[in-house]
């Protein structure tokens, strides 16, 4: 159950190997993660947008910030946080979908639609990729069209970066 958004929501901003994440957190979990190859200023305006209170606690973030590095290296790292997502319930049920693909795999917005019992809502769980709040966590980069095709990205350098990030994950390399 989300928390009241007059609540402080705690952020923090940590440089990884693409640039500069940023971390927004509940006590009920994590609700919005930004990747800015920038500035950290630019993850933070990012991760606003809400109209909530936010409270900068860099140190409420050490384990996630070291796994997210790890996976931008490379490396297979459990992205398994507790997450507070603010959307609708098609959207909270594509996202935990979207979480079941193994690293390195993909399926298809048809497929996400299927497995949440609406056949024909593809475009539907698009959308739901396309406002996920949590990238890497929810890795919607692994949600690709029908035969595979590579379609929209809202991540930063947009079906370049869905492309690298799928490489990464297959061979570790980014």
């Amino acid at each position: 159950m989300p928390n009241d958004s007059s609540e402080a929501l705690r952020y923090g901003v940590f440089e990884v190997a693409a640039g500069w994440v940023g971390i927004l957190a509940s006590p009920a979990g994590i609700r919005r993660l930004s990747l800015s190859p920038e500035s950290p200023a630019d993850a933070i305006e990012r991760l606003s947008g809400g109209g909530e209170e936010l409270e900068a606690s860099e140190a409420s973030f050490p384990d996630l910030a070291n796994r997210l590095e790890q996976y931008f290296l490379g490396e297979d790292a459990t992205l398994d946080d507790e997450l507070d997502l603010v959307g609708t319930d098609f959207q909270k049920r594509a996202w935990a979908a979207a979480r079941s693909i193994p690293r390195g795999e993909t399926r298809s917005y048809g497929w996400i639609a299927r497995s949440i019992g609406n056949p024909g809502a593809a475009r539907a769980v698009g959308q739901a990729m396309r406002s996920n709040p949590v990238p890497f966590i929810v890795p919607c980069h692994r949600v690709v069209g029908s035969g595979g095709a590579m379609r929209g990205y809202g991540g930063p350098d947009g079906v370049e970066m869905k492309l690298k990030l799928l490489a990464m994950e297959s061979d570790g390399e980014a």
